[in-house]
């Protein structure tokens, strides 16, 4: 499968200035194959070691963390030269040994020639330094996401429905196979992004044998909660997690502790949420109080929604049917505009898009707020064709933008100021 972060691995490779690379991620999102893809198309040959399994490694990090002694065990261990400029080498699920993660500032400063990458799950990455320090100001740092809706699209052997997607985006004229990509879609939907998910629908072509890998992935993320934090936290993580689909279930997707735990609060589930999002296993959504540039100043903390990080993953875990969101007429479930929004946030946070939504203090709210040099743009997502509502506008009267964007299943086309986006090509903004 081609992934995006690709490109960004090969220009760390070639940039002067190179220093030790991380690649953040939750489990299961392709962390290990696309670094192994790297090291052997982009490398004279590499060396990938686990740390949470290789246990005479992380004994080795104990003993000694300087550059040389590290290098020279891995070319005994493994009866690999490790040649500066030719060899990858990757230390993988580095959240397993502390050391290793510190031995990253002495190879950028006594080893800046060797390419150094570590991988890992937020979990315990970004929370568990227990004893050692995280090298700060030491370290390149690249996140990675499930696949978009454009690199599901190439893994079906669809990229020419991603150019012809962009390009009308750009013109904003409709688009002659609308119908066929909101098909693939409306699959992208149950199966996610989750690369194990989409190569077992790309070779059985079935939702049953995907909800099954879903389950798989779902029970590694639990056992990592227990694994990784303290059995009362792993408990509240837990809960948090399961309660996203109730969440986004109600009129108002803002989060609210008392739906995890009668009588919760911030100074319960606070921490739980924040594992979770450092986690990457779920992404967290503030309210802004403004619509005026920098949009990121105006952030209330107190106020957020929470989507999951995978669309598919919700929807396996809401238990909501295939064949309601297959079916060509439109649900009366709304839970379908809950999904549709996950769908547009998960995109947006694997483009790199700050995730904001604006409220009032009536009742006008907006589902996503982007800023794009000085212009801020509102956007509305719909899950169906009917796309009647006054929040947009009354956001735009109100901070007088130049444009605002509603996703939805019409077809491209730019109206009274709103330009219309097919939700399957939210990847284009």
């Amino acid at each position: 499968m081609k992934r995006k972060i690709f490109d960004d691995l090969v220009k760390w490779k070639n940039k002067s200035g190179r220093m030790p690379l991380i690649v953040n991620g939750a489990r299961q999102v392709g962390k290990s194959y696309i670094l192994q893809t790297f090291g052997a198309q982009e490398f004279d040959n590499y060396i990938i070691v686990n740390l949470e399994t290789d246990k005479a490694l992380s004994e080795k990090f104990e003993e000694n963390i300087t550059p040389m002694p590290i290098i020279q065990y891995l070319e005994s261990a493994h009866s690999q030269r490790i040649i500066p400029g030719k060899t990858l080498v990757v230390f993988d699920e580095i959240q397993g040994c502390e050391r290793a993660l510190t031995s990253l500032k002495y190879f950028c400063e006594q080893a800046p020639e060797y390419h150094i990458v570590a991988a890992g799950s937020l979990l315990g990455v970004a929370i568990n330094r227990k004893k050692y320090s995280f090298p700060v100001g030491k370290v390149d740092e690249m996140n990675m996401y499930p696949l978009d809706f454009e690199e599901f699209l190439g893994a079906m052997g669809k990229e020419n429905f991603a150019t012809s997607i962009r390009e009308h985006y750009a013109s904003n004229e409709p688009l002659d196979v609308h119908a066929m990509a909101i098909d693939f879609y409306n699959k992208y939907l149950i199966v996610g992004g989750m690369p194990a998910a989409v190569k077992e629908f790309i070779t059985t072509n079935s939702f049953v044998a995907v909800a099954d890998i879903q389950n798989r992935i779902l029970n590694e993320y639990i056992a990592d909660m227990s694994k990784y934090a303290e059995p009362s936290t792993s408990i509240k993580i837990r809960a948090c997690y399961e309660s996203i689909p109730a969440q986004l279930a109600k009129e108002n997707h803002k989060f609210q502790y008392n739906v995890v735990q009668k009588g919760g609060s911030s100074t319960i589930f606070g921490e739980s949420i924040e594992w979770l999002k450092y986690a990457g296993v779920v992404l967290k959504c503030q309210k802004t109080t403004q619509g005026t540039m920098p949009i990121k100043v105006y952030v209330d903390l107190s106020d957020f929604k929470l989507y999951s990080s995978d669309v598919g993953m919700l929807v396996m875990q809401s238990g909501m049917g295939a064949q309601a969101i297959l079916s060509p007429l439109e649900t009366d479930s709304p839970f379908m505009g809950a999904i549709a929004e996950n769908y547009v946030a998960q995109v947006f946070a694997a483009n790199l898009i700050p995730l904001l939504y604006w409220k009032n203090d009536n009742t006008a709210e907006v589902d996503f707020v982007i800023q794009k040099g000085v212009d801020v743009i509102p956007i509305e997502v719909k899950s169906g064709v009917r796309v009647r509502s006054k929040s947009l506008g009354i956001f735009m009267e109100k901070y007088k933008c130049h444009y605002g964007i509603r996703i939805s299943k019409k077809n491209f086309g730019f109206e009274n100021g709103i330009k219309s986006v097919p939700l399957y090509a939210v990847f284009c903004i």
